[in-house]
C-alpha cells in the first residue's frame, strides 16, 4: 500500500521527490540519472493497478478542469494532433548540499540562477499537443460527476495574486500569463454534422468558454472540448505518433484564476530556451500534464459499460440478427443494403501490401435525392453516432472542396501543424454527403481536396502538406458516401443502388441493447482471422471461374471478394472462413451486381 508520504493522487510531485531522495542518497554519480526512472513509475503502477487507485483518479475535461487543483493527479483521453518537439528542462539541481529534482513539473522548489553548472543536469521531455479525439460522440463521454474525486476538486474561495516572496510551496506555484495573453483569442470554428458553420459569437462569461478560446491550429475547434499539452519523460519515440489515442495520467499544471507580475523573474521557471509554447498555447488556457504512465486506446477502450460478455457463437449471432434487424428497418427494408453497411462497420485496414490496404470496404449508396436524405441519411447518421465512438458527416459541394483544407499542412511561421478535417483517429468514421454536389469549376484548392479524398477512400492514406514535401500518413477511415448517381470523385469499393421499400417509423432502442451492439462491433472488428488450405483452394477456383465468366474482374475485384469473405465470418464471431460464410458473401455480391 502506498503509505502517507506518498500520497499518489494529492500530492504525486511530492511521491516523485521522495523516491528521488531514497534512490539519490544511494548512488555516487548524479549522471546515473540522466534519462532514468529511479522507481516512480512502479510507485504509481502500484497505485493505479494493483491498489486500485485509478478509479479515483479524475478525469480532465471542460467540465472537471474549472474544480480540478493544479499539482494533483488526473487522466486524459485525447489523440495527439502535433508533435512539437523536445523541451530542455533542469532535471536535477543542488540547493545547497542537497541534490533536488523538477521531473514531472514546471518549477523548482526554491529559486536558482539559470545557466549551465556543475551541479545542475539539464534533461529533456517531449510535447505533445493532443486534442478530445475528432467527431467523439457524446455517449463514450467520461461522467464528470461519478469519476471526479472529491478530495482532489478544488473548492477553495478565489484567491489573491500570488508574489514570488510569498514563500509559497512548489505544490502551489502554477503557470501564469498576462491580462492581454488571458484575453488573447481568435474566433474558431466547428465542426457540425450537416453545416460547417463559424463560432465567432460569445459564449458567455463561463470558465468553460474562457477555456475554449485558446489560440488552436484546429481550424475547426470546438469551445466545448479541450486540448492539452502533454509532457513525455523517458519514452522511446516510436511508442507515439501523430494521430494515436492515448490515455495520459499525470500531473496536472492549470490554474486559470492567475496572472504573473511583469516584475517577477524566471528563478522558480524550470524549462529553457524561449518559449514559443507559453505564447501561442499560454498555461491559463491549454493545461500541461506531466505523463506518468500512458496507454494506447482502441475503439473498444471507449465502449463504456459494455456487456461482460464471452465470445461464445449463440450470443455473437443474436446480436448480430437483432443489429441487422435494426439496420434493415433503418434502411427502409433494404435488405440488401443492410446487409453491406454491416460488412462496412465492421470493415478495418489489417495489411498493406504494395499501395493496396487490405481489409477496407467503402460503400456509396447510390438513388439518394433530397427526400430520400431527410428521411433515411438522418436516421443513417443518428444510427452511426449512436452505435460508433467517432463519427463525422461532410456535405460535399463545389464551395466547400474549393475554400475547406481537408488536409493537415504546416504553419512554418508558428513552427505548428494545422489540422484538416481528414485529420481522424485510427477506426473513425466518415460520411460525405454528395448529394448536395453540383456542376462548377474547382479551383487549385478543390483539385487537391479531391486528389486528397480519392487517396482517402483507394489506399488509406492522407497527405499532409510540409509546404516543400508531401508526406502520405496511414489512415484506416471507414469511408460511405451517400449519393444520387454513382460517385465520380469518390469511386467506393461497393456501389449499391439504394432501394428502400417503407418509410416505417425507426424504433427507439434500449440503452443495454445499443451497448451489446457497440461491444459487438468493436470486438468483431478487432478478431484476426485465417483461412485454411482447403478453404483457400475453393476460394481459388470460384475466382477462376469468375474471371472466366467476367474478363473485366481484376486483382482489386478479388481482394474486394476475400474482404467481403472474411467480413461476413466475423459477423458471425468465426476468426477463420467457412463455405457457408463464402457463399452468403458470393449470394451478396450477385444481388449487388442486379441492381447496378
Amino acid at each position: 500500500m502506498v503509505g502517507v508520504a506518498y500520497d499518489c493522487l494529492q500530492n504525486p510531485q511530492g511521491a516523485v521527490r521522495s523516491t528521488f531522495q531514497n534512490a539519490i542518497c544511494k548512488a555516487s554519480d548524479p549522471a546515473a540519472f540522466d534519462g532514468k526512472d529511479w522507481g516512480v513509475i512502479d510507485l504509481f503502477k502500484q497505485f493505479l493497478y494493483d491498489d486500485v487507485g485509478l478509479s479515483q483518479v479524475p478525469v480532465l475535461n471542460p467540465s472537471s478542469i474549472v474544480r480540478l487543483k493544479s499539482n494533483t493527479l488526473v487522466r486524459f483521453r485525447g489523440m495527439i494532433q502535433d508533435m512539437l518537439g523536445n523541451e530542455l528542462y533542469v532535471g536535477m539541481y543542488k540547493d545547497g548540499e542537497t541534490w533536488r529534482t523538477n521531473k514531472f513539473g514546471d518549477f523548482f522548489q526554491h529559486p536558482m540562477a539559470t545557466g549551465s553548472s556543475p551541479d545542475m543536469r539539464v534533461w529533456e521531455r517531449r510535447l505533445l499537443y493532443c486534442v478530445p479525439v475528432p467527431g467523439q460522440n457524446s455517449w463514450i463521454e467520461y461522467s464528470s460527476e461519478s469519476l471526479l474525486n472529491p478530495s482532489s476538486i478544488s473548492s477553495s474561495p478565489p484567491r489573491e495574486k500570488r508574489h514570488r516572496d510569498d514563500d509559497t510551496a512548489m505544490d502551489d506555484i502554477d503557470m501564469q500569463v498576462t491580462n492581454e495573453e488571458v484575453h488573447a483569442s481568435t474566433s474558431n470554428k466547428k465542426m457540425r454534422e450537416d453545416e460547417i458553420a463559424s463560432n465567432s459569437s460569445n459564449l458567455g462569461d463561463t470558465p468553460t468558454a474562457d477555456i475554449g478560446s485558446a489560440t488552436s491550429v484546429l481550424p475547426y475547434f470546438d469551445r466545448t472540448s479541450l486540448p492539452c499539452l502533454v509532457k513525455i519523460y523517458d519514452s522511446p519515440e516510436s511508442d507515439l505518433k501523430l494521430n494515436d489515442v492515448f490515455e495520459f495520467i499525470g500531473v496536472l499544471t492549470f490554474d486559470p484564476e492567475f496572472l504573473v507580475d511583469k516584475n517577477v523573474d524566471n528563478d522558480f521557471l524550470g524549462y529553457l530556451g524561449d518559449d514559443d509554447t507559453q505564447t501561442q498555447m499560454p498555461p491559463t488556457k491549454v493545461p500541461r500534464l506531466h505523463c506518468l504512465i500512458h496507454k494506447k486506446l482502441s475503439n473498444q477502450d471507449f465502449i463504456s459499460g459494455s456487456p461482460t460478455l464471452e465470445l461464445k457463437s449463440h450470443l455473437v449471432k443474436e446480436m448480430r440478427e437483432t443489429l441487422l434487424r435494426h439496420l434493415t428497418t433503418i434502411l427502409g427494408n433494404d435488405g440488401v443494403a443492410a446487409n453491406l453497411m454491416l460488412l462496412h462497420l465492421l470493415s478495418k485496414v489489417h495489411a498493406r501490401v504494395d499501395s493496396t490496404a487490405v481489409g477496407k470496404l467503402s460503400l456509396n449508396l447510390t438513388c439518394f435525392n433530397k427526400e430520400t436524405l431527410s428521411i433515411y441519411g438522418h436516421r443513417l447518421n443518428l444510427a452511426l453516432k449512436n452505435l460508433l465512438p467517432f463519427t463525422h458527416c461532410v456535405p460535399l459541394t463545389v464551395d466547400y472542396l474549393n475554400k475547406i483544407p481537408l488536409a493537415p499542412k504546416k504553419n512554418y511561421q508558428t513552427n505548428r501543424l494545422a489540422s484538416g478535417i481528414l485529420q481522424l483517429a485510427e477506426g473513425s468514421h466518415l460520411t460525405i454527403d454528395e448529394t448536395q454536389l453540383q456542376e462548377g469549376r474547382l479551383n487549385p484548392i478543390g483539385l487537391e481536396n479531391a486528389r486528397v479524398l480519392q487517396s482517402l477512400l483507394e489506399q488509406q492514406k492522407v497527405e499532409y502538406d510540409f509546404t516543400y514535401y508531401k508526406m502520405d500518413m496511414p489512415a484506416d477511415i471507414q469511408l460511405l458516401v451517400l449519393s444520387e448517381g454513382k460517385s465520380n470523385i469518390l469511386p467506393a469499393d461497393l456501389v449499391l443502388p439504394f432501394r428502400p421499400l417503407s418509410v416505417d417509423a425507426a424504433q427507439d432502442v434500449e440503452i443495454e441493447v445499443l451497448q451489446s451492439w457497440r461491444w459487438y462491433l468493436a470486438t468483431m472488428r478487432s478478431l484476426s482471422h485465417s483461412i485454411t488450405q482447403e478453404m483457400q483452394k475453393v476460394v481459388e477456383d470460384d475466382l477462376v471461374a469468375a474471371r472466366q465468366a467476367d474478363r473485366s474482374l481484376g486483382s482489386l475485384d478479388f481482394s474486394r471478394f476475400l474482404t467481403m469473405g472474411r467480413l461476413v465470418s466475423l459477423s458471425f464471431g468465426e476468426t477463420t472462413l467457412t463455405l457457408e460464410h463464402w457463399q452468403m458473401a458470393k449470394e451478396l455480391e450477385r444481388l449487388r451486381k442486379e441492381r447496378l
